[in-house]
């Protein structure tokens, strides 16, 4: 997957840059090495942001920090659910290649614990990270960076092999589960912290939580918001860094995904007065999440407290003097929801792609990705450059002078251990003429049995073992199947997918089948 070739570039218009900025400087080599903040955010779509298109919700920290960076267009997460998705990140590897694939629990009723009258699981978390392969904090952390991780993990249950304590993380502090990360007032949340001695992650029980029940009307009694005592925890771990140690931290921010609960505070407040006329979610049976009024108020006050904290973390760099020599990347890992009575399509939260979160489809898989740092980014720059997160690790890698790192973590005793990323950190720099790109991109997500490549402007989509192909230079919603005008591509892209996947039995897919072309038929003449 690493042949130098241009793809054709497709897609969305790009909007005008906001600013007009000098040329970035090129950090020297005796330069220090950079420090890096990787907010994620979840389920946030393409289209939900105000610099990407979004006219109903308010963001100005993230768009200042688009006006001031880079904003990638064409950037994809590594699948359309979150611990696949994240996986990709951590690994380097596509959803092809690693371990996790899906998002596989690791809870169970007969084992349980109680917190006030509250009953929850004694052990949660999702299927580990494979311990034999190497993931992205293990590697910063062995070249002198300090590690930090706030937000969601989704690597591995507790007490596996893999948990932050046991994969290159010094601090954390979130939720060890995402399935716990339903709730944003939780009974508990996890915690690992090398500074105050732990040998192990522990959890730290809410106390004011649990008074009250975990669902009905008495929930919304609850007074630990889950997302601000994360960030708080966040900003603490910057205020302790300092410019002789190079830092790394992973925001994983749990909002904007379901539930729709928050404090009620002048941000929800004043979208009720936006959306006056707005919905109800009554809640279901089988749901987890509490019924809710003013539902678009708030899926549209989440992502304005996500921005808030967005802006809150660059003036805390800003206030350390940290921020000229930190790169700072906002990303979403898939596409949007429509769990727990939020409504994509009032916000037209797909950003004019096809499909949500679980699907293969551009909405599901095209993400918002933008770039901040000062002097070497330049300001109110867009990037066609279409890549994956499984290109985050490399990158990162690059820049943080880890060289060759693909021979030095490769596991010669694991058959088929290695990476699928390319570095993005010459586009990152302006430098658009050094950078390599992919033959394809690929993925595979297996509850809704999909997979997908992507090379060129040509997309193959695969839905339970039948091919469909879309041209996105003039189908960007991927309307028209073309496979039947384009037999030869079908069957080339489909050769991509036997090469790129491997089995896990854990996550079946189907195998698409190849596209027979049809010989002419011979005119044979009548009598």
């Amino acid at each position: 997957m690493n042949n130098k070739i241009l793809l054709a570039s497709a897609g969305m218009m790009c909007l005008p840059a906001v600013l007009a900025a000098k040329a970035p400087k090129k950090p020297k080599a005796n330069q220090q090495r950079p420090n890096i903040i990787f907010i994620m955010c979840d389920d946030m779509g393409y289209g939900d942001l105000a610099c990407y298109g979004q006219p109903f919700i308010s963001t100005p920290n993230i768009d200042r920090m688009a006006s001031e960076g880079m904003r990638f267009t064409q950037a994809y997460a590594g699948s359309p659910v979150s611990a696949p998705s994240r996986a990709t990140v951590m690994t380097g590897q596509h959803s092809g290649h690693t371990h996790v694939r899906g998002n596989k629990e690791y809870w169970s009723n007969s084992n349980t614990v109680k917190y006030g009258n509250n009953v929850d699981y004694a052990v949660v978390g999702q299927e580990p990270y494979d311990p034999a392969h190497k993931i992205l904090p293990e590697m910063l952390r062995d070249n002198s960076y300090r590690t930090g991780m706030f937000g969601k993990w989704a690597g591995g249950y507790e007490g596996s092999a893999s948990t932050p304590d046991k994969r290159g993380i010094d601090e954390f502090y979130g939720y060890i589960c995402q399935f716990q990360a339903h709730l944003y007032y939780p009974n508990f949340l996890n915690r690992y912290s090398r500074s105050m001695g732990d040998t192990a992650v522990v959890r730290e029980v809410l106390e004011d939580n649990i008074k009250y029940p975990m669902s009905g009307r008495d929930y919304y009694k609850r007074t630990q918001y889950s997302a601000r005592i994360i960030h708080d925890k966040a900003l603490e771990w910057i205020d302790r860094q300092d410019a002789k140690h190079p830092f790394v931290g992973f925001f994983t921010y749990t909002l904007p995904h379901a539930e729709l609960a928050q404090p009620d505070d002048d941000i929800l407040e004043g979208y009720k007065k936006k959306f006056f006329v707005d919905k109800t979610w009554g809640g279901q049976p089988t749901s987890r999440y509490n019924a809710v009024e003013h539902t678009h108020a708030h899926f549209a006050g989440m992502i304005t407290r996500l921005d808030s904290y967005v802006g809150e973390v660059m003036a805390k760099l800003k206030q350390k003097g940290l921020d000229k020599n930190t790169l700072v990347i906002f990303t979403s890992d898939n596409g949007p929801h429509e769990e727990g009575g939020a409504d994509p399509a009032y916000f037209g939260r797909d950003g004019k792609l096809r499909g949500l979160k679980r699907q293969c489809y551009e909405g599901g898989i095209r993400i918002p990705f933008i770039a901040w740092w000062p002097e070497h980014i330049k300001a109110g720059a867009v990037s066609n450059l279409p890549f994956a997160f499984y290109d985050i690790m490399p990158t990162f890698c690059d820049l943080a002078g880890i060289r060759n790192f693909s021979k030095r973590y490769t596991n010669r005793d694991v058959p088929g251990d290695g990476f699928d990323g390319l570095s993005i950190a010459p586009t990152l720099l302006g430098n658009d003429k050094a950078q390599m790109q992919h033959d394809y991109l690929y993925w595979e997500f297996h509850e809704t049995d999909q997979i997908a490549v992507r090379r060129g402007d040509w997309k193959l989509i695969v839905v339970k073992g039948k091919p469909k192909l879309y041209n996105l230079a003039n189908d960007i919603h991927e309307d028209n199947d073309v496979a039947e005008q384009h037999p030869d591509i079908v069957n080339e892209l489909i050769d991509v997918i036997k090469k790129e996947h491997t089995d896990n039995p854990m996550f079946m897919v189907s195998l698409p089948y190849m596209v027979c072309k049809l010989p002419k038929k011979s005119f044979v003449p009548t009598l």
